[in-house]
């Protein structure tokens, strides 16, 4: 996630230099079409790039505004997740009848959940969470795809155990219970974030409408800017591009990129949160932003 308010334009550049590069191609071929082929046979009407120019802007306009959805549910949700599991670490410390170990391992098992959900959804091998686990439950997580979902499952059947033993009256029970159904109502939000892709017709049809435009664009232009339109194509073809690259960026939230919704420095809290809750002594130091700039 980005944190500082001007983004610079080395950045930029590094987003776009390989589609500048093509739309000055794209420029100073229309140009030459037009100067050595058609200049003397009949003129590009300006109504053309006009109206490609408007309909361009309600596409772009359209998938920027759906991309950030996509972004602002990821990022609910892992603000839920966060104020879900200090409410679970709370109650279990507080309700868990002298079974304080229970209640540890509960916690230590939720971070584990955490980063094993983190590790999935950004599609990285992350192995932090082993260190969490007991060797029993690591022997029961390997028979298990979803290893996330599998935590979850042990934490139900141990919360059972305590109920059974008399560490937790039943109000309590149900009141942790539920925040174990929250916690697998937000791993399931985010699967389908991760899973559902963004039509590929939408970013198509845009990048194929930008591309004729700067075309028609230059086509017109050059009829009274003369070469100057190569550069002109290009400039107005770079508002439109970099606009449209700045939504497709947030299209997928949980990549491990600049744009994305901060995993590591959301995981990273929780983890020193419920440590400290625990009174723990060992605590990790939080994310930095690299360079100042952005956070993972």
């Amino acid at each position: 996630m980005l944190l500082v308010q001007n983004i610079r334009i080395s950045r930029i550049l590094r987003n776009t230099w390989q589609v500048d590069l093509i739309m000055i191609a794209s420029c100073t071929a229309a140009y030459l079409v037009r100067e050595y082929l058609i200049a003397h046979h009949f003129e590009i009407p300006a109504i053309i790039p006009t109206v490609l120019g408007t309909a361009i802007a309600f596409f772009i306009g359209f998938n920027n505004n759906q991309a950030y959805d996509r972004w602002w549910e990821a990022r609910k949700v892992w603000g839920a997740l966060v104020n879900d599991s200090r409410s679970f670490t709370r109650s279990l410390i507080n309700y868990v009848d002298h079974d304080d170990e229970s209640a540890k391992k509960m916690v230590y098992r939720h971070i584990a959940f955490l980063y094993a959900l983190k590790a999935n959804l950004r599609g990285t091998v992350d192995e932090i969470y082993t260190k969490y686990l007991s060797a029993e439950d690591l022997a029961e997580i390997e028979k298990h795809k979803n290893i996330h979902n599998a935590l979850l499952n042990i934490q139900s059947r141990d919360l059972q155990k305590l109920s059974k033993a008399n560490a937790i009256d039943g109000f309590r029970f149900i009141e942790i219970n539920e925040m174990l159904t929250r916690f697998s109502d937000s791993m399931g939000m985010s699967e389908r974030i991760k899973n559902t892709i963004f039509p590929t017709t939408y970013t198509y049809l845009t990048k194929v409408f930008i591309w004729l435009f700067v075309v028609t664009f230059t086509l017109v232009i050059s009829q009274s800017a003369g070469i100057a339109s190569i550069f002109l194509g290009w400039m107005i073809g770079f508002v439109f591009v970099s606009t449209q690259i700045n939504g497709m960026s947030l299209v997928n939230p949980f990549e491990n990129n600049s744009a994305g919704v901060p995993l590591n420095q959301i995981t990273r809290t929780i983890e020193i949160n419920l440590l400290q809750m625990l009174k723990e002594e060992d605590i990790p130091e939080p994310v930095k932003p690299i360079n100042e700039e952005y956070i993972l």
